[in-house]
This record gives structure tokens, sequence and C-alpha cells, in this order.
């Protein structure tokens, strides 16, 4: 699928200039014998899998943007990865989670209970994509996933679609440059990361409906909704062609 198709040339302007930028940041960090994920690490002390890093995450509080990093798969292809989040309550526009019915248990009155009820108000997370990061710390993958991996308050992909754009770190903790590239990478690959959401509430309702007696947002052989693997310097050079051709 060509996710490009049918963008205007301001939004292929917009993700060829973040793609720009990432690009430079990877190439920068390298020079300097880094990467991002041990830009990320660098003072960190010893590395832990299911522990976030850093510690508290990384959350602004004028855009309500969010983010951290950890590892736990296994898999010989990822080193660990990043979880990007927005908190709705930061947002001038009202944002609420669905209306949703746990199957034998009743709609929550309000207050949070494990496996119950969601966070609410300025607790309220949204969960708008993950980024697998490879052993060299560069990013090879973007995958959505289900409500009960991050416990977040679950949000149409409408409404997470539309957090997207407003994704944005005004700070440089831990690394001005990781949080530069963390924005560029949301502006690069938005149609990717719009597919995947739409995507997640496909699979969402595919598992709903195959097993209507059991709640599929707490379903945990349903942990990964979908997936596509990345490339920064395929992207750029795709955008470069559009716009040039």
């Amino acid at each position: 699928m060509n996710m490009m198709s049918g963008l205007g040339r301001p939004r292929l302007q917009t993700m060829l200039s973040a793609g720009q930028d990432a690009l430079r940041i990877q190439q920068e960090l390298a020079g300097q014998r880094t990467n991002l994920v041990a830009e990320l690490l660098r003072d960190e002390g010893e590395f832990f899998e299911h522990e976030h890093y850093p510690d508290g995450d990384v959350f602004d509080p004028m855009t309500g943007a969010q983010y951290y990093y950890h590892a736990h798969r296994g898999d010989g292809r990822e080193h660990g990865h990043f979880h990007v989040f927005m908190r709705p309550h930061h947002l001038p526009e009202s944002f609420e989670p669905v209306r949703h019915t746990r199957p034998g248990v009743g709609r929550c009155a309000g207050e949070r209970k494990v496996g119950r009820c969601w966070p609410r108000g300025d607790a309220a997370l949204a969960h708008i994509v993950g980024i697998s990061m490879d052993n060299y710390g560069l990013p090879v993958r973007l995958f959505t996933v289900n409500r009960w991996v991050t416990d977040e308050s679950w949000f149409s992909a409408r409404d997470v679609i539309a957090m997207l754009d407003r994704f944005d770190l005004r700070h440089g903790y831990p690394s001005s440059g990781l949080n530069r590239w963390m924005v560029s990478i949301l502006r690069l690959f938005h149609p990717e990361i719009a597919e995947l959401i739409r995507r997640r509430d496909a699979a969402i309702e595919a598992r709903a409906k195959a097993n209507p007696r059991a709640d599929a947002l707490e379903d945990r052989s349903l942990e990964v909704t979908a997936s596509i693997d990345i490339s920064v310097e395929r992207r750029v050079r795709q955008l470069r062609r559009s716009l040039n051709g």
C-alpha cells in the first residue's frame, strides 16, 4: 500500500522536513559514535528489561506528550521500543474515552479499579504508537497495541489520529536531540501511524465479534494489533522523488 498517495504537497513537504531533521539527528549521533537509545540510557546505569527509561517517563506538561523506552520481547531484531502517548486532558479539545461495557462487569462508575475502570481526567492516557529500535539504536518498526498493554484509557481511532499532529516536546529532557527526533518521526510517518491506529480498532472489533462473551481490550492473547517496518532513509528518498517529480 502506498501511504503517500493522495497526500497534498503541504503534507509531503512537512513530512520531508521532518524526515531530514530525523536523519540529521541520527547521523550527528553516529558521528559522535553514539545513537538514540544510547543517548537516552547514557545516565541511567544498568539496563533492566521491563523497566521504564527514563525513570518517570518523558512528559511535557505544556502539550501532554509523553514517552518511555523499555525492552521485553526477546526479538533478535529489536533491542527495545518506545511507547508514545498523549494525555488528552492537556488538549484544548474535549476528548473522551469510548463508552465501553466490559462483559459481565458493567460500566465503570468513575473510580479506577484494576481490570475494571480506566484512568480518567488528567490521568487519562492515549497510546499513539510504539517504535521498535534495533541493536544499532535505529527505528525499524512501528506498531500499535491492545489496551491492556499500556493500561491506557481507550480512545477511538478518530480521536487518537486527531491527537497525532498535536504531539510536541518543548523541553530538552533527557536529550533535546532525542525529543526533536521523536516529534519528527511522528510527522514523517503520519500516514502509516494513522493507518496502524485504524487497523488497531479493526483488530479489536474482529476479536470482539469472534468472542462476544469476553472483553477484547483485555485479551492477553492479543498484544500487538498492527505493525509495519520502516526506514527513515528510504522514506526521505521517496519524499524527495515525489516532490521533485
